[in-house]
């Protein structure tokens, strides 16, 4: 069995009744959606029409929000519908960065992550779902796609259908007939904060604080050109330099509240907290390992401490982020394996028992355990890098699928432990380990600047990434992106090449801040962009 709809836009006159009845059968509160209707306005008055997108869950047969979900809330059913356990849920929202199609959304009452789940207690008892039900012109059709005398399956063998973002390789089963492409890209009608829905004067629940920032719901009114630059500059296939879809004059009128940016300054300040955690523990034992740096006593308990403070951070800041934190545990007691985020977070718990063990080991002056070292170079990289393979999962954000990313993030993550070291150094007054340190920190500066030249300057695979980079380098975010460039890479690496010592500190504290005011930029830009 495999569940599918069809919307028929040959019928549908955009009522909302599919709105109206998925609300009131189950109880949708107020400024949230599990089916909506999206209006286009095409042509210029008086040649002028209306085409209507029905939106909801696409019920994908590979869905990539069930794959990053860590704690099993989201799964498959035998008949392929993809459904929730709210009881589960931990908030943490990666289903919603996962989806490219905006599906999900946080209840604002259980916050809990929620979505169109077809009906399922319908359908389990021989019923049709309720928009299906209630629709007045049966533009909505439902039923089993594997039954070849099903109406969905029969409509689906002589007719020309399309469906939402296929290069996404989800295999979505909402099948739109006679879908206008206007309707169906966000690109081709942008989302703007000049028409009804748009925005919320409030906000409900877990969007109540943006409902005032305007740039974090995404007002493409004054980002369009921006947009549309990166788009056409930056895109390197020729998918991504193709010409506008329509050629007359397109816009959105109606539509439903943007969720605003969903991962905010908790996840910045996880990134890099996580990022010094590792740093100051994989890069100086490894240097130990190949002989290159000696570690005194003191300098090597300053660096255990260290990372276990800013380890402790990077767990408060993840629990700080999840819409139910009493839940945080389910993580580890209840994982989704398949999940960078569940993998993760035993790799953290993994990397900080072994931290502190060394930390003991080093306090009772026992002596060198070279395994112990190399163990917690392996976890250490491990923790400095998986983000980049969670984030991978966050299919609908193509800024983060870059391949660069892990390499980015090992990078980052030795400037910081370069950082910390040269500040031990000189706090304990080690010439040898400031002179390995300084070293260190010039080189890892040197190549994160070629990481960012790489990212900005080769060619983008999609108009998104190409979007979320002019956003950065151009757009809103081009002041603490450039200021990162300039004060956390270009100036330390110019500090330190004099070898003053009284540069030093300065150096170090500045590509440390700096590298926080970078990881905003690349939090939040992917999240400006519309995803339906």
């Amino acid at each position: 069995m495999s569940y599918g709809f069809i919307i028929d836009n040959r019928k549908c006159i955009g009522c909302h009744a599919c709105t109206v009845a998925c609300k009131s059968e189950h109880n949708v509160p107020v400024g949230v959606n599990r089916t909506w209707v999206k209006y286009i306005e095409k042509g210029v008055y008086p040649d002028t029409r209306r085409v209507f997108a029905v939106t909801r869950c696409n019920h994908c047969a590979d869905a990539p929000c069930v794959t990053i979900c860590p704690v099993t809330s989201l799964f498959i059913r035998q008949d392929g519908i993809v459904d929730f356990h709210p009881e589960r849920c931990i908030g943490c929202k990666s289903c919603m960065q996962a989806c490219p199609y905006d599906a999900l959304y946080i209840d604002p009452e259980s916050h809990t992550s929620a979505k169109c789940n077809y009906c399922a207690h319908r359908i389990d008892r021989g019923l049709e779902p309720a928009c299906v039900i209630v629709c007045p012109v049966h533009a909505i059709v439902s039923g089993d796609m594997d039954d070849p005398g099903s109406e969905i399956a029969r409509l689906l063998s002589r007719a020309q259908v399309t469906t939402r973002k296929p290069e996404k390789h989800t295999r979505p089963k909402l099948f739109y007939i006679e879908g206008d492409e206007a309707a169906l890209s966000p690109e081709a009608a942008p989302p703007q904060a000049s028409y009804f829905g748009s925005h919320q004067a409030t906000g409900v629940g877990h969007y109540a604080r943006y409902a005032a920032e305007r740039a974090a719901l995404a007002d493409y009114a004054t980002m369009t050109r921006i947009l549309a630059m990166g788009a056409q500059e930056s895109a390197g296939d020729g998918a991504a330099r193709e010409a506008p879809l329509e050629r007359v004059p397109v816009r959105r009128s109606y539509d439903a509240p943007a969720k605003g940016v969903l991962w905010d300054w908790e996840v910045t300040g996880y990134l890099w907290s996580k990022s010094i955690a590792a740093g100051v523990l994989f890069l100086p034992l490894l240097l130990n390992l190949l002989g290159l740096l000696e570690l005194p006593a003191r300098v090597a308990k300053g660096l255990a401490w260290t990372s276990l403070v800013f380890l402790a951070l990077t767990g408060a800041l993840l629990v700080k982020d999840l819409d139910r934190p009493e839940r945080f545990l389910y993580v580890l007691l209840r994982p989704q394996w398949r999940s960078w985020l569940v993998r993760g977070a035993y790799c953290i718990a993994a990397f900080g028992a072994l931290a502190l063990a060394w930390a003991l080991h080093l306090h009772f002056g026992a002596g060198d355990v070279p395994l112990l070292k190399a163990l917690l170079v392996a976890l250490g990289l491990l923790t400095a890098v998986y983000t980049a393979f969670l984030l991978a999962q966050a299919k609908g954000r193509d800024f983060w699928q870059s391949p660069l990313l892990p390499v980015n993030m090992v990078v980052q993550s030795a400037v910081a432990g370069s950082a910390v070291l040269l500040l031990l150094g000189i706090v304990a007054d080690q010439t040898a380990v400031r002179a390995v340190a300084d070293a260190g920190l010039r080189t890892a500066l040197a190549l994160h600047l070629l990481l960012l030249a790489a990212e900005f300057t080769l060619p983008h695979v999609t108009q998104d990434t190409a979007r979320a980079a002019a956003l950065i380098t151009r757009g809103p975010l081009r002041v603490p992106f450039w200021s990162a460039v300039l004060l956390g890479n270009l100036l330390p690496l110019a500090l330190l090449a004099g070898r003053n010592p009284l540069f030093e500190l300065p150096a170090l504290v500045l590509a440390l801040t700096f590298a926080l005011v970078l990881e905003h930029c690349w939090v939040r830009a992917p999240q400006l962009i519309a995803l339906r």
